[in-house]
């Protein structure tokens, strides 16, 4: 069964490269008008050219999403580019990983507050798709501790609760809530690909704790992605899948 996603608007916060990039180019293989939008210019114009090549309309703008003032004028720019909003992909992360100060205030601006204001700023325009899904970029992170990762584990678990929060209020309004929560991703210029180089102890063991032998690909995460937004998973909101290749299983 093909998903078809032809006359739908995407837009994916974080949207450039890796995971949120794979999601923008299934979502416009899937017939999506799609905005995205980064800090990085280079990127983001690539990935623009990238989804044009479709034939839908491309939209990208940078963005800092730490701002809650860019993030609303991002949000109100792609709705007019695209004619409105259907799909919102909360994808950014600051990965903040250190406990302390700078660490917390990564975490809680990028991957909580952006996702919070994002869905806030676009949800006038999806009430007004009357068929509206946002999806959440959470982690496997967010299931168990990580002394290593304090503050993007626990703030990936705020965005699971966040989740569940705005499926049980947004669902009168005909919008569906729902998170993805992948494992160990890797990809080009990916924090992985650099870890296999800089950390190969730390790399090699995460490698051992994955059933299938290998690390995920972003575009694992994107179908599974594309499906949630799609009209496939009109009756699923409120819920977070994992997308680890079993990696949950060895904790």
């Amino acid at each position: 069964m093909n998903i078809d996603l032809t006359g739908k608007r995407a837009v994916i916060c974080g949207g450039s490269r890796g995971i949120g990039r794979a999601i923008a180019l299934a979502c416009t293989e899937a017939g999506a008008a799609v905005s995205i939008c980064a800090r990085g210019a280079e990127t983001l114009a690539k990935t623009r050219e990238e989804i044009a090549a479709y034939g839908h309309t491309a939209h990208a703008a940078s963005c800092d999403l730490a701002d809650k003032d860019q993030i609303d004028r991002y949000i109100a720019e792609a709705a007019e580019a695209l004619g409105g909003i259907d799909i919102l992909v909360n994808n950014a992360s600051g990965f903040g990983s250190t406990d302390d100060e700078s660490g917390w205030e990564k975490s809680i601006n990028v991957d909580l507050q952006a996702t919070v204001r994002a869905t806030r700023a676009a949800t006038p325009f999806l009430e007004q798709s009357g068929n509206g899904a946002i999806l959440n970029i959470s982690s496997t992170a967010a299931f168990h501790p990580s002394v290593r990762t304090t503050p993007y584990s626990v703030v990936k678990a705020a965005v699971v609760q966040y989740t569940r929060n705005r499926a049980a209020a947004l669902a009168s309004k005909a919008i569906r809530v729902n998170c993805v929560a992948p494992g160990s991703i890797e990809f080009p210029g990916g924090s992985w690909e650099k870890r296999k180089t800089d950390n190969p102890q730390l790399y090699n063991a995460i490698l051992r704790g994955i059933p299938f032998g290998r690390l995920g690909h972003p575009e694992e995460v994107a179908r599974v992605a594309l499906f949630l937004v799609s009209p496939l998973a009109n009756w699923v909101t409120g819920q977070t899948i994992a997308v680890d290749g079993g990696q949950l299983l060895g904790r």
